[in-house]
């Protein structure tokens, strides 16, 4: 978009006299007191030179830093609100939150819901892996998680609150009166900025090379033809850098020692390298502007200018930098696994999941490249025990953490043992970045570690540096929910979308089961939209309701309910023709309907109940509710045990029990989410401004659609039929309730019953018959292996030796046992140049000791009309004649 000059041109800056000007090494326009000043003070036209700017501030923490910024901007008149967690489950088109205006997208943003508060203040930690790469190497300028200051202020067509002009004096007051930073070290370059389908102009705050803040006026939204529509309100989106502004006051070597302090020492102590000097960190911090991360040789330029400065050999340099990065990385990252596993992450192959997995397999990876044996687990507990107070949910949810960054380790080490494999394969074919990527995908080997094995083998293949970065690209944006396929036709759909909304008779009474209406349209004869209706359309894991229509011309079955957005189409189980305007009656099919509501009420009872069990990572990732059965799959990390199953079956049935009520309640969203949570939203996320949320009295609270009993007491009663794990972080459970118990019971006795038929017994003898069974089985067992070595010696004793070709022996035996037979086959081939023939009706089974090879014995028997194959040292065939066989293996062994 072309950006118009007077975007920038601010009274602040005319009246504080401001120059503006165009920085001589990257042309971009900036704002600045310092008549002298000619570049724009921000890298790469500059190296970092706040080491040397004299600020008033004392040294500040990554808290007092957070502190003093949330204290003046709450007494410049914004409210506080609390931070949201890092995994963005409000959104469904992204996993993790990476700025403080994520919380607002796109409910806020859109004009949809109002604000929490206006203007409002923030501190959101965030984690960007687009960057994960370059973490360590460019001495701060790069981490995955980071705090993100903001101040928003959200300004409507009637309600103006403040814009650029105050936006531009409250960052200068900021930074001059809390951090000290004298006036004309400030630096306002001029830019642009996009992200979540918004856009405006933005102003890049830089102290001494280093950015601290970005002011963005959001007042664009970009359309998907790439064009620029302006925004129903305008938005203040600020970005200050928490830690920056620690570094700025302290002005520690790195960045990495303003934020983590002494755990800086003990991580290095921890993983068992020597420290750095500073000095030769913070010349390398210094110059660090000068890396493009982009661009390899500018790494080794870096180096090179801090050996000289210095005077140290460049190869020691390059060596000390190279640990200390590595070890920064591992600081880095353990933080970003603490913060994302205490949020709810569980690892898996897909999802925010995925993510985890990859943070954590990279720090795993960078230890064993430091030569460390540390578990990655006590890098995590070390994180946990610093940022506790800062961050409740790592100490709450500590135990869980380590559990499964423990897990997660073994599962990596067990990797170790495919890398040669998937190096042959590779080894056959050039390797290229997407075949790297694949393998990572598909079995989480790290590129280095084949790059070491394909090294071995004498193919040099490359490795993108920012490989990782690449991968998360791919994973981080993908839809959590996906897209579900339409269930009516698309011709249905375009002539239901303009019609009336369906008055929802289902939410006035969910017991009610007939009802009256007339008819809104009635297309192909086979989808009927009437003016009201009690039939549920499926939804939120819940099927439609069937049931009939009574019509003047007769009753019609209704096999299926959907919805196009507002409107219910009822789909019927034949074309009938009858006009629009025709009153008609309704019933619905209402022990579907009862038994599909007891599943949908005890679906939420049963995660509530996992919740409390396993820990608030418990999410559910899909469920259904049909008459027969409920389905919930939920995230955790392990296979649940069968006394946590029973568990969870106990909490629901007192739950049951306990007679609680059960009510649909509608709040705001923002309101619901103040009070409940992101955890509303574990249905789906509803594009609404106030939201349905189910309350079970006392125990749980969820956003849902579905119609439930009022009472638990309705439930009856549940059983968990089943457990098991679909995929990597995924349980899947299967349950009834209500009458289906006892079907369920029937089944289950019929079946003990046929059992116990079979042996003779009642089922009330059932267990003890079987154990006298089962030691029965065990003896004769016993019995057989004494009989199977009384053959064995018997066949041994008959065998004899046929020397043939080249001294080879041949032993030729029959059996009918095929587990004898393996150990016959090995006994007659061990030692040199043995073949055994095992001849069993017209299969016969050739084995050979590994210094005979038997490719022309295969090739023989092919010859003759055998049928199968083998390679090396076994065969299989079949043979009509297996007489024959043997003469064409002698033959070929001649």
């Amino acid at each position: 978009m072309q950006i118009n000059e007077r975007e920038y041109s601010l009274n602040f800056f005319k009246e504080r006299d401001y120059l503006r000007r165009t920085c001589t090494s990257c042309k971009t326009p900036f704002w600045s007191k310092d008549k002298t000043r000619q570049v724009c003070s921000d890298i790469p036209c500059t190296d970092y030179y706040f080491f040397d700017i004299s600020i008033k501030s004392k040294p500040l923490s990554v808290k007092e830093a957070r502190e003093k910024f949330i204290s003046f901007f709450k007494r410049n008149g914004h409210t506080p609100i609390k931070p949201k967690p890092v995994l963005a489950r409000w959104r469904e088109d992204l996993y993790l939150t990476i700025a403080s205006i994520v919380d607002f997208q796109p409910h806020v943003t859109s004009g949809l819901v109002p604000p929490p508060a206006n203007p409002l203040v923030i501190s959101q930690p965030a984690i960007r892996l687009e960057d994960i790469d370059n973490v360590g190497i460019t001495f701060g300028r790069h981490l995955t998680t980071f705090e993100m200051a903001a101040h928003h202020a959200f300004n409507y067509p009637d309600k103006e609150v403040y814009w650029k002009e105050k936006t531009v004096e409250l960052a200068t007051r900021f930074f001059t009166e809390e951090l000290g930073i004298p006036e004309e070290q400030l630096n306002f370059k001029e830019s642009w900025w996009e992200g979540g389908g918004n856009a405006g102009p933005c102003l890049e705050v830089t102290v001494g090379g280093l950015e601290l803040a970005t002011l963005v006026f959001m007042q664009y939204k970009k359309e998907d033809n790439g064009e620029y529509s302006p925004l129903p309100l305008r938005i203040v989106d600020t970005g200050y850098g928490v830690e920056r502004l620690a570094w700025v006051t302290q002005k520690t070597p790195t960045a990495f020692h303003a934020i983590y302090g002494e755990l800086v020492y003990k991580f290095f102590k921890k993983v068992g390298v020597d420290y750095v000097d500073e000095t030769m960190l913070k010349h390398a911090s210094r110059l660090a502007g000068r890396i493009d991360p982009d661009n390899p040789e500018t790494v080794k330029k870096h180096r090179e200018a801090v050996a000289k400065e210095i005077g140290e050999d460049v190869k020691i340099v390059d060596s000390e930098l190279t640990r200390a990065a590595r070890v920064f990385q591992l600081l880095d990252h353990s933080k970003t696994v603490a913060l994302m596993l205490a949020d709810g992450l569980v690892p898996s192959n897909s999802g925010e999941g995925y993510l985890g997995r990859l943070v954590m397999r990279r720090a795993m990876r960078v230890a064993k490249l430091l030569g460390s044996d540390v578990r990655l687990y006590e890098l995590v507990l070390e994180q946990i025990n610093f940022w506790g107070e800062d961050f409740p949910q790592l100490s709450k949810n500590k135990e869980y953490i380590l559990d499964v960054v423990e897990n997660e380790q073994n599962k990596f080490e067990d990797l170790y043992s495919k890398v040669p494999s998937i190096a042959s394969s590779l080894s056959k074919k050039g390797v290229s970045t997407e075949d790297l990527i694949q393998v990572y995908d598909s079995n989480g080997i790290p590129p280095d570690m084949l790059y070491e094995e394909l090294k071995k083998r004498g193919i040099e293949i490359s490795v993108p540096d920012n490989f990782y970065a690449l991968v998360a690209k791919r994973h981080q944006s993908v839809s959590i929910k996906g897209k579900e396929k339409a269930k009516l036709p698309l011709d249905v759909i375009k002539q239901v979308r303009n019609l009336p909304a369906t008055e929802k008779l289902y939410y006035e009474d969910q017991y009610q089961r007939e009802f009256e209406a007339r008819i809104v349209k009635n297309i192909n004869g086979k989808y009927m939209i009437l003016d009201r209706t009690t039939f549920y359309p499926e939804g939120g894991g819940q099927i439609g309701d069937r049931g009939l229509l009574h019509l003047p011309e007769g009753d019609i079955r209704v096999i299926d309910t959907q919805k196009v957005e507002n409107v219910i189409v009822h789909v019927l189980e034949k074309e009938i023709n009858v006009p629009e305007g025709t009153a008609v009656k309704g019933s619905i099919d209402w022990e579907s309907r009862f038994r599909t509501m007891r599943h949908h009420t005890v679906t939420h009872v049963i995660l509530a109940s996992a919740k409390k069990l396993l820990g608030d990572h418990v999410w559910q990732a899909g469920a259904e509710k049909t008459p027969e059965k409920g389905r919930l799959d939920i995230t955790h990390h392990k296979m649940l045990t069968e006394e946590q199953v029973r568990e969870i079956e106990r909490m629901s049935n007192h739950v049951i029990n306990d007679h609680r009520e059960v009510k649909a309640i509608h709040l705001s969203r923002i309101e619901a989410e103040t009070k409940y949570g992101d955890s509303i939203y574990e249905g789906g996320v509803p594009n609404t401004s106030t939201v349905r949320l189910l309350e079970i009295k006392g125990w749980d609270v969820e956003g849902c659609g579905g119609t439930h009993v009022s009472n638990t007491s309705e439930i009856g009663g549940v059983k968990i039929l089943k457990a098991e794990k679909i995929q990597d972080g995924v349980i899947r459970l299967e349950y009834v309730a209500g009458d289906r118990v006892s079907e369920y019971a029937t089944q289950l006795e019929d079946s003990i019953g046929k059992v116990a038929n079979m042996i003779g017994a009642s089922p009330e003898q059932l267990e003890g018959r079987m154990s006298r069974l089962i030691e029965e089985k065990a003896k004769l067992e016993r019995t057989l292996q004494d009989y199977r070595k009384m053959y064995m010696k018997e066949i041994m004793k008959k065998t004899e030796p046929e020397k043939v070709g080249n001294d080879i022996l041949l032993y030729v035996f029959s059996t009918i046992d095929q587990e004898i037979n393996k150990d016959l086959m090995k006994y007659f081939t061990t030692g040199n140049k043995r073949i055994a023939v095992s001849v069993s009706g017209d299969k016969i089974e050739i084995a050979s000791s590994s210094d005979v090879n038997l490719q022309n014995v295969i090739d023989a028997l092919r010859k003759a009309g055998g049928k199968g194959g083998g390679k090396g040292t076994f065969a299989s065939f079949s043979f009509k004649e297996s007489g024959n066989a043997i003469d064409v293996i002698r033959k070929s062994l001649k």
